[in-house]
């Protein structure tokens, strides 16, 4: 137990310290521990991957919305991308197994969080441009295309790729 409490306050230093450099959040501090995310999703990855019948469509994964993201606007991607998590896929997800609803709660509790420590930042510190919001646009579109289930399942498995996001995004102003 102590060694994650001084695991979360080295995290939270070293996500100070990159958001005082102003390039990844644009000077917005969030502090949650990516590693348990990504280890509670690995957890679970198989079993929700195993569920997903739509093997070549992808909503997240091929989508140049993630990639092609300038630093200037991953505040305001991390922020729109955590309240689809939010508001849409953990809403729409039906999940009957005990173990991996614990961790898709610990999952989702998490990106409240997250939402909360980047609502307080973000009427002066994480706008958002025309191009993020087409890219988040084209994510929901993605959504839309398929039966909510289903989507909310391809969502939920392609949850790696926006946590590796978020790391590299943080790892990255780290280095600057």
């Amino acid at each position: 137990m102590k060694a994650q409490r001084v695991c979360l306050c080295l995290l939270g230093a070293v996500l100070l310290l990159c958001s005082v450099g102003g390039r990844s959040l644009r000077g917005c501090v969030v502090l949650v521990d990516i590693r348990r995310m990504e280890q509670s999703f690995q957890d679970i990855k198989t079993a929700i991957q195993a569920r997903d019948t739509l093997q070549n469509v992808t909503i997240l994964a091929v989508s140049e919305a993630l990639h092609s993201v300038k630093p200037f606007d991953v505040c305001c991607m991390t922020k729109n991308l955590l309240a689809f998590y939010v508001d849409r896929v953990f809403k729409d997800h039906r999940e009957l197994n005990p173990k991996i609803l614990r961790k898709i709660s610990s999952i989702a509790n998490s990106f409240l969080y997250m939402q909360k420590s980047l609502q307080q930042c973000e009427q002066t510190l994480c706008h958002c441009r025309p191009e993020a919001a087409n890219a988040t646009r084209t994510i929901h579109d993605n959504y839309d295309q398929l039966e909510v289930q289903t989507a909310a399942i391809k969502s939920l498995g392609e949850l790696d790729v926006f946590l590796a996001w978020i790391n590299k995004n943080h790892q990255e102003t780290s280095t600057a």
